[in-house]
């Protein structure tokens, strides 16, 4: 399917529900971008977020919207990200679930507008041109403090702070250079018997 042919789902019909809540999934979309560091030209990578403006509101929110039946949670955030944020990639990692209430989102299964949203990870591979929302969602990419300010939802600030930037940090601990000189000094001493 090319980008100009992606529709967006509407209804209800298919929404999942689970003791009166309505289930949803969404992601926090990302990439890194080169940035200068200093002035004698080292780089550094940044991490920067994806986030699209809300319909209801002001400021900026992650994708996200109802998980339904014949779909998997993965998929509904996939989709979620092609159709409000027009991006394309790899959920890499689950954050967790949030709860939250909703006034837009009261039916009769779930009087109350409480939601279960699964926020996942995504590393963005492709921005498309064109996208079902495009007409009302904008996109921006923002650093993480930049996100931090510019969220709309409490909910979404801890799924960014709590989640997001406790599995950033995960990442750059398993990816930095090991203490090894236990490992050296053993290896270099002669063995005793």
């Amino acid at each position: 399917m090319s980008d100009s042919e992606l529709v967006a789902r509407t209804g209800r019909q298919l929404q999942r529900y689970q003791d009166g809540c309505r289930l949803v999934a969404g992601c926090i979309p990302f990439r890194y971008r080169n940035h200068i560091k200093d002035d004698r030209g080292a780089y550094e990578n940044v991490v920067e977020v994806l986030m699209i403006n809300s319909t209801s509101g002001p400021n900026l929110v992650f994708p996200k919207g109802g998980w339904e039946n014949d779909e998997t949670v993965e998929q509904a955030a996939v989709r979620e990200a092609v159709e409000e944020a027009g991006v394309r990639g790899d959920l890499v990692h689950f954050l967790g679930y949030y709860c939250f209430k909703s006034k837009t989102l009261q039916d009769e299964f779930c009087p109350e507008g409480l939601c279960k949203a699964a926020m996942f990870v995504l590393l963005v591979k492709e921005e498309l041109q064109f996208w079902p929302e495009q007409s009302t969602r904008q996109r921006s990419w923002l650093t993480i403090p930049e996100a931090m300010e510019r969220c709309r939802h409490q909910w979404m600030r801890k799924a960014l702070e709590e989640g997001f930037l406790k599995w950033q940090e995960d990442q750059m601990m398993a990816t930095s250079p090991k203490e090894e000189n236990h490992l050296v000094s053993s290896a270099l001493s002669p063995d005793q018997d």
